[in-house]
């Protein structure tokens, strides 16, 4: 029995292995207990590494260290590519306010974190350590410890202050995760929210921002003109689909002369409607089953692009309405219905909305593939590109003025922002970043596990010790800076700004970069991603709010 003893004494690759396995399987065995209604899900698998850490059960910490950022950059990564394709335009609708918001949690966790060292006389380095693990922030534990290390001639003085920085940090760690989900859990009680309901309200939100309306031609200034010409005068992104002319329907192309009395089926973004109808005249009621009757002979159909070599194709290069006589009137991609204009590039993985004639739609779907068991086959190559570009940006020193010591992304940061301009603009340059939910499920949840893992395994060892020494009190002031800001913002969130519940999770989980509260927000929100989506339209911002606003109150302590 030698050999098992050694298994799970010495500091192997093997012994790292199985305490990681064991540590992930315990916590997600635990995560599946509910108290009441609510479960803290695979937040459990850092209390379960703190666990097995404190009784000698830990890993080499050079392989903890690794396991800990790998695993954040799998899950970060693949974040960002979920939401990558719709991050710019729910930036452009929400995403100042959003930030505006995030930025005021950081203020007030700093400002609190500053009257707690007046009140009580703490150390302030001390309590940007608990400020860092009461946010969840660990590269602005780094930066913290970097700059007093660059700061102190004295080595000896430095390293004791970098060891109580991680000290408090280890102590206000845990409860910073369950304070986040707590203060989530806290809003929805104190605004009632049901979640079916709220689902709706988010579907309601993330409706399509393209509308259908059938319109009459009846403005005698455009009698005669091509309906290029109406988007060129209006310059508004529309697509007719059908029209309906002398009873009966065809489909159209740019250089198609409108007669009056032509009714036509247009899709366009709902900001335009009004001008758009205000050019071509009244709008009319055209029953669905008008459209659809067997007299037309047209069909709409939905085909999914996966062919890799329409991925990045603008839609004008296919000629799919002059060769085909089809037309593509939408475009489906992560949830976000887009006008099909002729300057749309297609990714792999978009479905597109055409109208067309039966077997004229059978030629099209050939085209663009149609084959659902082509997306199984995972693009890896873009996903390793995208992580060894996430590093190199996220170890670019940024200098600023007034600060000594350069800033930077991280580990976290980096690979979040190329992951979210890969999905958005990867099919531009072919690149095929398109992954199935149940692939990037898998990165996510992988990663996710991986990082709970090791920062439980390497926080369980000083965790005890710290707290009987005092840092009890540690938790507390933890537990204050965590959830009196997130209470706060929540309130304002809900009440001002009329947020749905998902979203403000996902602000939540963002301005605390704390990834194990989004997994707890994605698991309440599984119908959609609006809680991602906030997360990531705010990460980029308060990852360098955080890393700076760290380094600035060290500067303050040491001054």
């Amino acid at each position: 029995m030698d050999w098992l003893v050694n298994l799970f004494t010495s500091n192997s690759i093997a012994h790292a292995v199985l305490i990681l396995g064991l540590t992930i399987a315990v916590g997600l065995l635990l995560g599946r207990i509910k108290f009441g209604s609510v479960s803290l899900g695979i937040t459990w698998v850092l209390f379960v590494g703190i666990l097995l850490s404190h009784f000698g059960l830990g890993i080499d910490e050079q392989i903890c260290h690794f396991v800990k950022e790998f695993g954040l950059i799998l899950f970060v990564y693949s974040i960002g590519l979920q939401v990558g394709p719709g991050f710019f335009s729910s930036l452009k609708e929400g995403g100042v306010t959003l930030n505006s918001l995030a930025v005021l949690i950081i203020l007030l966790g700093c400002t609190t974190c500053y009257v707690i060292h007046l009140v009580t006389g703490e150390d302030l380095t001390t309590m940007i350590g608990v400020l860092s693990g009461a946010v969840t922030n660990t590269p602005g534990l780094g930066a913290a410890q970097q700059t007093v290390a660059d700061t102190i001639a004295n080595s000896g003085v430095a390293s004791h202050i970098t060891n109580k920085l991680a000290s408090a940090y280890a102590v206000a760690y845990p409860l910073g995760v369950v304070g986040i989900i707590v203060s989530m859990i806290i809003i929805r009680q104190i605004f009632r929210v049901k979640i079916e309901r709220e689902k709706v309200l988010a579907e309601r939100n993330n409706a399509p921002k393209t509308v259908r309306i059938d319109l009459k031609v009846s403005n005698k200034g455009i009698i005669g003109k091509r309906i290029e010409d109406i988007a060129t005068i209006t310059r508004s992104k529309f697509v007719v689909a059908r029209m309906i002319r002398d009873g009966k329907q065809q489909i159209v192309a740019g250089d198609t002369e409108l007669h009056e009395g032509d009714i036509l089926r247009v899709v366009i973004g709902n900001r335009d409607v009004e001008l758009v109808q205000s050019l071509i005249g009244e709008s009319v009621q055209i029953d669905d089953k008008e459209w659809q009757t067997s007299a037309s002979h047209l069909e709409k159909r939905r085909i999914l692009v996966t062919k890799s070599g329409i991925n990045g194709k603008h839609i004008s290069d296919l000629h799919i309405r002059e060769n085909y006589n089809v037309t593509i009137t939408r475009v489906v991609r992560a949830g976000i219905e887009l006008v099909a204009t002729y300057e749309l590039r297609l990714q792999m993985g978009d479905v597109v909305v055409v109208v067309g004639r039966k077997n004229d739609l059978d030629q099209v779907a050939a085209i663009l593939g149609n084959s659902v068991h082509r997306l199984d086959h995972p693009n890896l190559l873009p996903i390793f590109i995208g992580i060894f570009l996430g590093v190199l940006l996220g170890s670019i020193p940024i200098m600023l003025p007034g600060v000594p010591l350069p800033v930077k992304l991280g580990l976290a940061g980096g690979p979040l922002i190329v992951a979210i301009l890969m999905a958005r603009y990867g099919p531009n340059y072919k690149l095929v970043t398109f992954t199935t939910n149940s692939a990037n499920m898998m990165i996510r949840e992988i990663g996710i596990s991986l990082f709970l893992a090791a920062v439980g395994l390497g926080a369980g060892e000083g965790f005890a010790s710290a707290i009987a020494g005092g840092g009890y009190w540690w938790i507390l002031y933890g537990v204050v800076i965590t959830m009196l800001p997130l209470l706060i913002v929540g309130v304002v969130a809900r009440k001002v700004c009329k947020y749905d519940y998902f979203t403000i999770m996902g602000l939540m989980s963002g301005a605390m970069t704390d990834p194990p509260a989004l997994a707890y927000a994605n698991s309440v929100s599984s119908s959609n991603d609006r809680s991602a989506v906030a997360y990531a339209t705010v990460y980029p911002l308060t990852m360098f709010l955080r890393i700076f606003t760290a380094q600035i109150l060290a500067l303050i302590a040491l001054s």
